[in-house]
C-alpha cells in the first residue's frame, strides 16, 4: 500500500513538473531574448533559454527615454484605485449578502453574479456612449469608476463570511455595536487572506487591461502600460524582438512581485480552517 501510494504521488510530481515546464517555457524565452543584445538584429536560431552572452543593453534603450515610467504611472494609478474600489466594494457587498437581512437579498446577489457573464465587448458601446455625454473620456475616470462592482470578488466575499460565525456579530450586537461597526471592528479584521486574494486578482485583471483603456484614452500622456507595448514599434512600422521582450518583461514584474508577496493568502482563502463551528 505504501509502495503503491509513493508511486502516485511519485508520478503526479512529475506530471506536475512537466506542466510547469510547459507553462514556464515561453517566458523563461521571453526573458532569455530580452537579454540577448544582438536579437533585434538577428533572432537567435534555433531557439535558446540561456543567452550567449547575456546583457541589459534592451532594458537600457526601453528605460532611457522616460516613457516607459509614465506609462509605468499611468498603469499604477488606475490600477491602484481600481483595486482599492473592487475591494473595498466587494468585502462590503459580501458582507451584506452573508450577514444582512433585507428584502430581494437572493435576488439582488443573483443579479450582481450575473454581470460576470456580460463580456466586456457587449458594455463597450453603451459605456463609452455615456462616459462620452458627462465629458469624461480622455480621463482615469472611465477605467476606475467600472470597477465599483466585482461580480466575481462579491461572490468570493459572499462564500468567505458564510464560513465565519455569525456568533461574532450576535456578541457585537448584544454589546450595542450597528453592522457597520460590526463590520469594521469584528470581520474585517478576519478577512486577511480573502483580501489579499482579491488583490492580487484584482491588480492582474486591471494591470493588463487594454481593450477599454484603449478606446478611453486617445492621449498618448495618458497610455497604460500594455498601451504603450501595443504600440511599440520602429519607424518603418517593424518591431525590435530584443527590445520587445525587455519591455514585455518589465511589464510583468509589478504582477510578480504582488503575486509572490500575497500568494501564500490564496490558500488560506480557499481552504478556511473550520471557523464555522460555534
Amino acid at each position: 500500500m505504501k509502495k503503491r501510494l509513493f508511486r502516485n504521488n511519485f508520478l503526479v510530481i512529475i506530471l506536475l513538473t512537466l506542466f510547469g515546464i510547459v507553462m514556464l517555457s515561453p517566458f523563461a524565452f521571453m526573458v532569455s531574448l530580452s537579454l540577448e543584445r544582438y536579437a533585434n538584429i538577428q533572432p537567435p536560431f534555433p531557439p535558446r533559454f540561456i543567452p550567449e552572452v547575456p546583457s541589459l543593453f534592451n532594458y537600457k534603450l526601453v528605460f532611457e527615454n522616460g516613457k516607459l515610467f509614465h506609462a509605468y504611472l499611468n498603469s499604477f494609478i488606475t490600477t491602484s484605485c481600481s483595486v482599492l474600489l473592487n475591494v473595498s466594494s466587494a468585502l462590503l457587498a459580501g458582507y451584506a449578502f452573508s450577514k444582512g437581512q433585507f428584502k430581494g437579498k437572493k435576488m439582488l446577489f443573483y443579479m450582481v453574479i450575473a454581470t460576470m457573464m456580460i463580456p466586456m465587448q457587449v458594455r463597450l458601446i453603451p459605456m463609452h456612449k455615456m462616459f462620452l455625454k458627462v465629458g469624461m473620456l480622455n480621463t482615469f475616470l472611465p477605467i476606475i469608476l467600472p470597477n465599483i462592482l466585482y461580480g466575481f470578488g462579491v461572490m468570493l466575499c459572499k462564500q468567505y463570511f458564510d464560513n465565519l460565525p455569525d456568533s461574532l456579530g450576535e456578541s457585537a450586537a448584544i454589546d450595542g455595536a450597528g453592522k457597520l461597526k460590526t463590520f469594521f471592528k469584528i470581520y474585517l479584521p478576519l478577512t486577511g487572506p480573502i483580501t489579499a486574494t482579491m488583490v492580487i486578482l484584482s491588480f492582474m485583471d486591471n494591470w493588463n487591461a487594454f481593450l477599454w483603456p484603449l478606446v478611453v484614452l486617445s492621449d498618448q500622456k495618458l497610455h497604460t502600460v500594455p498601451i504603450f507595448l501595443s504600440r511599440f514599434v520602429a519607424e518603418d512600422g517593424g518591431r525590435f524582438m530584443g527590445l520587445t521582450m525587455a519591455l514585455a518583461s518589465a511589464s510583468i514584474l509589478p504582477i510578480l512581485i504582488v503575486f509572490l508577496a500575497l500568494q501564500r493568502y490564496i490558500i488560506e482563502s480557499i481552504a478556511l480552517s473550520g471557523l464555522k463551528g460555534e
